[in-house]
């Protein structure tokens, strides 16, 4: 027999959704408990660079940006396009900027702009070339105490002795073109150095954004159940009273007084969910999100009657498919002197565009996987991953087939099974494109989103350089992601809808487990988490406000 215990609130997933909504309730005098399957929280929020995008918020405005909610709302309607609600569109962009200020009220997060990084499409209106993403400042991780060794781990680690943030790797990868690239290297050092000598342990991106929505969990007080995976929803009367969990071996029925959360993130680990619901060629091989999230609570919804949205959807990026752990490929194929190409050794795509939108393109037109092409003058100017200029790229790349070198094109050709003439061909006209500065073909460079990841020292364009000098090399390209988009359906209030549109009493979801309020679009950095914090506040002041 299964044992019972009660709640005013069950919250499901310990990513940045959940543990915003348990704070939420929490902080409102609601009996709050968080269930998490994995053995630690955090998940994808804590591997990530926790950009966020929340337009019009304090940090903002005090940074001078000038931002407004009509800006922001024109802007979503034309990024999301007509199939996200506008009602849902604007009750982010209302609570979105109350949600990071309750944060840095209740938890020890602060925030700052990252300055200079464009919205995805500065160019539409309301768009903003300075951008409008924040992301967290230097966590000191002491105060998680003992919590600390249950933090799920990053994506990539900072170098041991520093402090870096999401912004500073734009200068990283110019390390030895630009003084700024020097000077952010010693930035990070002394930051270190600060903080250290002051006591504290720091942590920043990911590690700082989950860090600190634990340490406001704390202390609130409310529990975090880890090793608790979700069996079921708990329905009474047509109302979602509960969950079923398997804690400490046995199933435990944890009922809930006002409601249930669902923020269990999205199935990007679901092989069978995936080719269900998803275009070949799809798995779970290419995917950066985290381990634990294989889709439990979005069928768990679907079983209690909910609708699903976006479910084809991805929040796509190119990755390079290293041995380990696949590259989320962002920087190194902005930088100039790359191209992409596809099975006819031809160009097919901005190379520089937003990452879901170079994904789409690959999937509408079959071009998985795909090659970024480059030489030894790329290598020697600028970082790759976390691989210095000039150093050799490492054997077990070559090995694993994600990456291939020849002295020639025509010998890089034959390697990756592309026309060589072809190769060839492409090669001269971007090249001539390149010396020119304007890509008249895909337009590279156009847009000033393209030109934050590329290089101001390079003429006469930042974001075009020929490939000229051997040996040449070829990654291999295919379509990844930082996880699913698309979800449970909910409404303005984070309620989750039946495919009649009429509410589901009890259930909310925030998150990967929801249809993302951002269609099958990205609008900036931090899409994912600016909304899914978001819609937690949300769904948790709801529920305090509806008995």
């Amino acid at each position: 027999m299964a044992v019972t215990v009660e709640y005013d609130v069950v919250v499901v997933g310990a990513g940045a959704a959940g543990m915003t909504a348990a704070l939420t309730t929490a902080r409102n005098g609601l009996n709050t408990v968080l269930i998490e399957k994995a053995p630690v929280y955090g998940g994808s929020a804590a591997r990530s660079g926790a950009g966020i995008w929340v337009p019009n918020n304090d940090v903002l405005l005090a940074a001078g940006v000038p931002d407004t909610f009509s800006k922001a709302d024109t802007y979503l309607a034309a990024v999301a396009g007509p199939e996200v609600p506008a009602a849902r569109r604007q009750a982010f962009l209302t609570n979105g900027p109350r949600t990071i200020a309750f944060l840095q009220r209740w938890t020890p997060l602060r925030f700052a702009w990252m300055k200079d990084y464009p919205d995805y499409y500065p160019e539409l209106p309301g768009g903003m070339p300075n951008g409008r993403s924040i992301e967290p400042r230097a966590l000191d991780a002491n105060v998680l105490g003992d919590e600390l060794a249950h933090l799920n781990g990053p994506y990539q680690a900072s170098p041991a002795g520093t402090v870096v943030y999401t912004i500073d790797y734009r200068w990283l990868s110019l390390v030895a073109r630009h003084p700024r690239g020097v000077a952010t290297a010693s930035e990070i050092l002394w930051r270190y150095l600060q903080l250290a000598a002051q006591g504290q342990k720091p942590v920043t991106m990911g590690q700082a954004l989950a860090g600190g929505l634990r340490a406001g969990l704390i202390a609130a007080g409310v529990p975090v159940w880890l090793n608790t995976p979700l069996l079921d929803l708990h329905v009474e009367n047509g109302r979602v009273a509960g969950v079923l969990a398997r804690r400490d071996g046995a199933e435990t029925l944890i009922r809930a007084r006002r409601g249930v959360v669902m923020a269990s993130g999205g199935f990007e680990h679901n092989e069978r969910m995936r080719k269900q619901y998803q275009a070949a060629p799809i798995g779970t091989d290419w995917t950066i999100g985290a381990d634990s999230n294989t889709g439990d609570g979005i069928e768990a919804g679907e079983r209690a009657g909910a609708a699903l949205a976006l479910m084809d959807d991805a929040w796509w990026g190119p990755m390079i498919p290293l041995p380990g752990e696949p590259w989320f490929c962002l920087s190194e194929r902005t930088l100039p002197g790359t191209i992409f190409v596809n099975r006819a050794g031809q160009r097919f795509v901005n190379e520089a565009a937003p990452y879901s939108d170079v994904v789409h393109v690959m999937y509408e037109k079959g071009h998985i996987p795909c090659w970024m092409i480059t030489d030894q003058d790329y290598r020697n100017r600028y970082l790759f991953k976390d691989l210095a200029p000039l150093l050799p790229y490492p054997d077990e790349w070559y090995e694993s087939g994600a990456l291939v070198k020849d002295w020639t094109l025509a010998g890089l050709a034959a390697k990756i099974g592309v026309p060589a003439g072809a190769l060839r061909a492409t090669v001269d006209r971007f090249n001539a494109q390149a010396r020119a500065g304007r890509d008249t073909d895909w337009h590279r460079g156009d847009s000033a989103y393209d030109a934050y990841f590329a290089d101001p020292t390079n003429t006469p364009s930042p974001c075009l350089a020929p490939i000229w000098l051997p040996p040449f090399y070829a990654f291999t390209i295919v379509p990844g992601d930082l996880g699913t988009k698309g979800g449970l359906l909910t409404d303005a209030r984070a309620r989750v809808v039946r495919p009649d549109g009429s509410v589901i009493p009890g259930l909310y979801a925030a998150g990967n487990a929801s249809a993302a309020v951002m269609g099958h679009s990205y609008a900036g950095a931090g899409s994912t988490l600016g909304p899914a914090m978001t819609f937690g506040h949300v769904a948790g002041l709801d529920l305090v406000t509806t008995p």
